[in-house]
């Protein structure tokens, strides 16, 4: 064989074996967000997908495991047991009436698994008792452009 149609083979497969890890990857990384109630109406693929799923973290949920944290995620009065089994530390700012986000698996069972998590604590953005927004807090002129 040539040299030059050696070169153009090996560039061939160097080409479609980046192509290929980039394709799924990019197929892997997807996630799709989808609320609290939505998630026993999804069937088929989409059962076996990445989810995001936001809501608050109920009071009185949260249980620590070895390996694992359970809690119950409560959005507009559903309910989602989740396990998060990721290997980050828990955030700071999880606690009970957290806002949270996290990411993973619908099991078989109706329970959520999450590799991944993040919360806020709500209490922290809320304006001061009286109207007034607290120092750091993203309200105000933030959103007006800094014009009244």
């Amino acid at each position: 064989m040539k040299p030059k149609a050696k070169f153009v083979v090996g560039s061939g497969i160097i080409i479609a074996a980046v192509f290929c890890v980039a394709w799924v990857s990019a197929q892997n990384s997807k996630t799709y967000y989808h609320t609290i109630s939505e998630i026993p109406t999804l069937n088929g693929v989409a059962l076996h997908q990445r989810l995001r799923v936001g809501g608050d973290v109920k009071n009185g949920s949260i249980q620590h495991y070895s390996g694992r944290v359970d809690f119950v995620l409560v959005e507009q009065g559903k309910a989602l047991p989740v396990s998060y089994v990721g290997t980050d530390p828990l955030p700071d700012t999880f606690k009970d009436g957290a806002q949270c986000l996290v990411e993973g698996k619908v099991q078989p069972d109706g329970r959520f698994v999450a590799e991944t998590i993040q919360a806020k604590c709500a209490s922290k953005y809320e304006a001061a008792p009286g109207g007034q927004a607290q120092p750091g807090s993203a309200t105000g002129d933030l959103y007006s452009g800094g014009k009244s």
